[in-house]
């Protein structure tokens, strides 16, 4: 049985990184823009499969914003 917390040290230099690029305008940019285009496809209803494919592609977007914060810098 698993009942003992294993608990997983972040390097605070990570978290910096993390929350610098979280920070930056590119990062915010993408992210509203995905946010607002997947707002806006809900606001007019999906309909059709046309726009499923934009719902789709929004929310690829925004997901690849949010993973591209949690990939560490490779250099």
């Amino acid at each position: 049985m698993l009942t003992d917390e294993t608990r997983v040290a972040v390097d605070p230099g990570l978290r910096r990184i993390c929350v610098k690029k979280v920070l930056s305008i590119e990062w915010l940019g993408q992210t509203v823009a995905s946010v607002c285009w997947i707002c806006s496809v809900l606001a007019y209803g999906v309909q059709s499969v046309g726009d499923w494919l934009q719902l789709c592609a929004a929310s690829a977007w925004l997901l690849a914003s949010i993973a591209a914060v949690m990939a560490p810098k490779v250099d």
